[in-house]
Parts: structure tokens; C-alpha cells; sequence
């Protein structure tokens, strides 16, 4: 795929957009296959593998773990990997600092694992990721008997495991599927079950994973729980296209009149397709067509016509299920609708404060949005002209912009509009070929 430029001019569709489309493969779900297939007796191979630049941090933080993952090949789904594992406890000391780039995903998660491994490892990452705040997994893990040195709780991070890692009954202080996540993959290396109590349930991919993989896990009403030292066994696994990346066709399509868009062979986890009931209500016409369930992971396709767009509430507890498609949305309510959004908070320590910079972008291409401490209002009613505007290294910034800037009267210049890349790098010439 075509790596996305800095800087990309993106002019308005009054056609609409139509087209058929198949996003690239689930960026969660890849980190979480790669993570789990390396812990793995045997080997694994894994199809539609996430392009994605954070996803390629994460293989590149695994080999650099002695991990064997060989690409066999590369179609429209993503890449195909092999991966050989390497035991619950059988990862070696990396020769040098692992870089996860600008993935927090990766950090978070493989610091999971890294708790659990009879050596230090120091991971950092880029001038993006250094900036972000890790002390949400720092102490469960700290808790477990890992020893972390950090930067005021931002990265690098040096992780030096404990053999004798302890069981611990965790409940955070704020919804984090990465965060449950991490304490769930030290919890396999743990002497004892492991317990994560979610105030509100999040995404669900690793609880899924570890079950492809032949983990045992127990789940009741928000608590998760793994019991450690269970044997990982090697599968051949298919990852789902993006709902994440798909959300951005999505709601072009329900913002432009004459729009329609297919999307095929995109995941369907309900931990994830809050996005669909919040289109509804937003008026677009959405439709499902599901095709079942691969290693416990639903996918099928959807298709989602223009119909109307009018105003919606997001709520907190709806939140965690919609957080990655949040500035989307917003770009969904400048084409004439309306979007409140609270108990997002979250947002400000991602690739970006995601508030702050998309209101600022917004602004700048003659929107009327307020920002609150947790969350926005984005008032649509004007249509917006154009402009110039910043992604500021986050990826889902960069998309938002474009989205919102096919209904507006002139041209936007998008800057860093490269950080597309990160999860979906062929975003923009996919853009150019759903126009009417």
C-alpha cells in the first residue's frame, strides 16, 4: 500500500462518496495475535495482519524479543505472518532498547508480558509516545512484583520482570482495554488467578484471544479472570477488517447526500459496533450482513447509506465502546448535524489531546464546537468553508479532517496528514476512489 503524504489537499464531494471498501485488518486484533502467538508452544500463523505502522512496532519489539515471525505474503485483508513461539517464559533478553514507535498499544501491552520475563528491558518509543502517561499500568504491574523505571510515569520505560510474579484482583480507576490487557498477560505468568474489575466493560479481544489461543478465561458481569501458567498452543488465526478504519467510510457515507458505501470483511465484535447504533441515531440508514464468527472474532459486512443528520448525545458509559471513533463522529456532526460528548476525558492523553486539537482544526476550517474538560459539542448547522489545519501526529486527527472536509465549500490543507499511516496507509487514495 501507498504510504500517506505529509501534507494533502482534500477537496469537497458534493456527489457524495460510493463505492465498496475493505479496511485493513483490525489493528487491536493484530497486536493482540502477535503478542499471544509469541507466548505460544508451536507455531502460528496469522492472515490480514494490520498493515498498520503500530502494529509493525509491535512485530519489530517482538523479534527484538527473539521472537521468529517471518512474512509469507500480503493481499487486499492485510499481511500473512508466521510466527513461531516462544513459551510463556521463553522470550530472551533484547540486545538493545525495543522502540514501539508511536504505539501505546504496543508499550502497554507488552509490558504485560515483559513483567513476567527473568531479565530488564528498556522500551521507549516516539517523541509522541514519550509524552503519554503509562502510571495506569505501572502500578498493577509494580503490584505484581515487576520493577518499572519511568520518566514521571511517561516512557521509556524499564521493565525488569519477577520470576515469582503474585496474582492480583485489579480494578481500575478508569475503563482501559489496554490496561485490562496488560494485566491479564502478566496474570498467565502469575502463581494464581488473576482478577480485572471493569467499571464499564471495554473491548473484549483479548478475553477472545487467549480463548483462540486454548487459554481457560472466566468472565462474569465486568470481571474478567485468567488463571496463570496455562499452556498457549499455536493457531492459524484470520483478522478481521477494522471497524475503527471502517468508521471513517462510514460516516462519510452518512454525511453526504447520495452516499453509499459497502465494507467488507470488517469485524463485527459487539464490544465495538457502538458506532452502528450511533449512526442510527444520527439518521443514517446502516445495514449488516453477518457472516459468523472466525476464532470467536464475528465479521461480515456493512453498508451505510445518507438518510439524515441530526443531533445525538454520547454519554459516559457509552464511551469506551466508541473512544477510538470519537473524532469521526465529530467530523460526522459538522455536516449539519449535532454532537454532545462527555466522559471522554480519555481523549486527552492519546497520539494527541484529542480535544484540544480537534477543535482547534475544526475551528480553523469554520466550524462551531466548544471544548469541555471532558469531552465537546460540536453545533453543525453552518457548513464549514475550509481551511488549513494540523493532524498533530495523531492518525485518527488526520482521517477526522478529511471526512469533515468533503462537505465544506473550499479545499483543506491537511498537515501530517502522513500520520494516517500509522493504522490505515492507504487512506487517502481509498478517499479518492469512493468520490462521486
Amino acid at each position: 500500500m501507498m504510504p500517506s503524504p505529509q501534507t494533502v489537499i482534500v477537496h469537497p464531494a458534493p456527489g457524495g462518496v460510493r463505492g465498496q471498501v475493505q479496511p485493513p485488518g483490525d489493528k487491536s486484533i493484530s497486536h493482540r495475535y502477535a503478542l499471544l502467538a509469541s507466548l505460544a508452544h508451536g507455531t502460528s500463523t496469522i492472515r490480514g495482519y494490520s498493515t498498520g505502522g503500530d502494529c509493525g512496532s509491535t512485530l519489530a519489539c517482538l523479534r527484538g524479543l527473539g521472537v521468529a515471525i517471518a512474512r509469507t505474503g500480503q493481499d487486499a485483508d492485510g499481511l500473512q505472518l508466521t510466527v513461531t513461539g516462544r513459551g510463556l517464559r521463553g522470550l530472551l533478553a533484547p540486545s538493545d532498547v525495543l522502540d514501539a514507535g508511536n504505539s501505546g498499544s504496543t508499550m502497554r501491552m507488552l509490558a504485560g508480558i515483559l513483567a513476567a520475563q527473568p531479565f530488564s528491558t528498556t522500551v521507549t518509543g516516539d517523541d509522541s509516545l514519550r509524552r503519554r502517561p503509562m502510571r495506569r499500568v505501572i502500578a498493577p504491574l509494580e503490584r505484581m512484583g515487576a520493577r518499572i523505571q519511568s520518566t514521571e510515569g511517561r516512557p521509556p520505560l524499564t521493565i525488569t520482570g519477577a520470576s515469582d510474579l503474585q496474582p492480583l484482583d485489579f480494578t481500575p480507576d478508569v475503563p482501559s482495554a489496554q490496561v485490562k490487557s496488560a494485566v491479564l498477560l502478566a496474570g498467565l505468568h502469575a502463581a494464581g488467578v488473576t482478577r480485572v474489575h471493569e467499571p464499564l466493560s471495554t473491548r473484549d479481544h483479548t478475553e477472545r484471544a487467549l480463548e483462540a489461543f486454548g487459554v481457560n478465561v472466566t468472565r462474569e458481569t465486568h470481571t474478567v479472570s485468567v488463571a496463570g501458567g496455562q499452556r498457549l498452543t499455536g493457531q492459524a488465526l484470520d483478522v478481521p477488517g477494522d471497524i475503527s478504519s471502517a468508521a471513517f467510510w462510514m460516516c462519510a457515507a452518512a454525511s453526504l447526500s447520495g452516499s453509499e458505501i459497502v465494507i467488507d470483511h470488517v469485524g463485527l465484535n459487539p464490544t465495538r459496533t457502538g458506532i452502528i447504533d450511533i449512526l442510527r441515531r444520527f439518521g443514517a440508514e446502516v445495514a449488516l450482513d453477518d457472516d459468523g464468527a472466525v476464532r470467536g472474532e464475528p465479521m461480515g459486512t456493512i453498508v451505510v447509506r445518507h438518510r439524515d443528520v441530526g443531533s445525538v448525545v454520547i454519554t459516559p458509559d457509552e464511551v469506551p465502546g466508541v473512544i477510538d471513533e470519537l473524532p469521526v463522529l465529530a467530523a460526522l456532526a459538522t455536516h449539519g448535524g449535532e454532537l454532545l460528548v462527555t466522559g471522554a476525558a480519555e481523549l486527552r492523553v492519546k497520539e494527541s489531546d484529542r480535544i484540544s486539537a480537534l477543535a482547534d482544526g475544526f475551528r480553523r476550517m469554520g466550524a462551531t464546537i466548544d471544548e469541555l474538560p471532558d469531552g465537546f459539542h460540536v453545533d453543525g448547522r453552518h457548513r464549514l468553508r475550509g481551511g488549513d489545519v494540523h493532524a498533530r501526529n495523531d492518525h485518527r486527527l488526520a482521517m477526522a479532517f478529511a471526512v469533515a472536509a468533503l462537505g465544506a465549500t473550499g479545499p483543506t490543507t491537511i498537515e501530517d496528514a502522513g500520520a494516517a499511516a500509522v493504522s490505515y496507509p492507504a487512506f487517502f487514495s481509498v478517499l479518492e476512489s469512493l468520490r462521486g
